[in-house]
């Protein structure tokens, strides 16, 4: 049965594009726009109404979601000219799915506060999988009724969806998620070559530890594609290396030292340096690969 919530989506990347598309299939009214026209066509030829501008979303839209690379991103498109802030009348609810400092989520709940405008900032974890199986998991940070309001259109992309406190809460939420990501990536990347640089079979090794203490969501996904040689993304290492540092600022805002995240995220430099942004954050492996001189294929 078609949905009468007027929803726009800005943001049509790796996860916002799918992220979009399960509203349309839901049957939600769904306005688009995004930098990249490609998205936009893709969108509107599966039913969606394309807009120019952040302003133009907001005007037509009862709730706006958010996509978008990093904290300023987020900033320009909400707060800047022609942005959502602009074309937004009051009552309107912006749910941010990026990934952002907490403090700039709680700057723009502030802000949009003075306007009559609810923010929700609602980071997902899943990657280009989730958001195309439609099972991200999501963590809220904001006021509980404005998410009871944009709940149905989350379910349509979410499989778990979590009110974690007030604003800025979600995006904490997020930096504890990406410290346990980027643990595993980097553990993993070390025990393959590892075992390779011992000359012991590393399919066999993850095949024996996935049963025991060892398992999680990275060695079950993982490893498969690296032995095949796929280390397209997925979650891209540069996103993940951006995470990391929003999750260093705000360590230091804390006054709390986070050691094994600072070596995890001098890693993701090293391979941004190696000019591996692009690739997926499992090919972390290749920076163990250099350091160790071998290569797991």
């Amino acid at each position: 049965m078609p949905h009468t919530t007027r929803l726009g989506f800005i943001g049509l990347g790796l996860m916002g594009k799918p992220m979009a598309g399960h509203l349309l299939k839901a049957g939600f009214p769904l306005t688009v726009h995004n930098r990249s026209r490609g998205a936009v066509a893709e969108l509107v030829a599966a039913g969606a109404r394309e807009a120019h501008s952040a302003k133009e979303v907001a005007a037509n839209s009862d709730i706006v979601f958010t996509c978008l690379p990093d904290s300023p991103d987020v900033e320009q498109v909400v707060l800047g000219p022609n942005g959502v802030r602009e074309g937004a009348r009051s009552g309107l609810i912006v749910v941010d799915h990026s990934t952002i400092m907490p403090a700039t989520a709680r700057k723009l709940a502030e802000t949009l506060a003075a306007s009559g405008i609810q923010f929700l900032d609602a980071p997902v974890s899943g990657g280009q999988l989730g958001a195309q199986n439609g099972t991200l998991t999501i963590m809220v940070g904001g006021d509980a009724a404005a998410l009871e309001r944009a709940r149905p259109a989350l379910q349509a992309y979410g499989k778990a969806i979590t009110h974690i406190g007030a604003s800025g809460a979600g995006q904490v939420a997020k930096c504890c998620n990406q410290i346990m990501v980027a643990a595993q990536m980097s553990a993993m990347a070390e025990l393959l070559i590892f075992a390779r640089k011992a000359d012991v079979d590393p399919r066999k090794v993850v095949e024996a530890i996935r049963g025991g203490a060892a398992q999680c969501w990275t060695l079950d996904n993982k490893p498969k594609r690296l032995f095949a040689g796929n280390r397209q993304p997925g979650f891209k290492a540069h996103m993940q290396a951006k995470d990391l540092h929003i999750i260093m600022d705000s360590a230091r805002e804390l006054n709390m030292p986070l050691p094994a995240t600072e070596v995890n995220t001098r890693l993701y430099d090293e391979m941004l340096q190696m000019k591996m942004g692009d690739l997926d954050n499992s090919a972390l492996v290749a920076v163990i690969e250099k350091m160790a001189d071998i290569n797991l294929n």
